[in-house]
């Protein structure tokens, strides 16, 4: 197996690293109660999934 012929410096690993961060997901409202959530997810206030699909949430509404 090869081996790196010189040591990357710390400069070029964190250019090369650059790009690799995590962005914060941008909330949606929910369509049924308008209340934020998170993309694809289910909603915490009414349980909303998609038309058709609701998911009880153990909260009495």
């Amino acid at each position: 197996m090869p081996v790196p012929a010189f040591r990357t410096s710390p400069s070029r690993k964190r250019k090369r690293r650059a790009h690799q961060a995590l962005r914060a997901s941008q909330p949606v409202l929910c369509p049924n109660c308008g209340a934020a959530k998170r993309p694809h997810v289910q909603c915490a206030g009414c349980g909303f999934v998609r038309p058709g699909l609701l998911i009880p949430t153990g909260k009495d509404n």
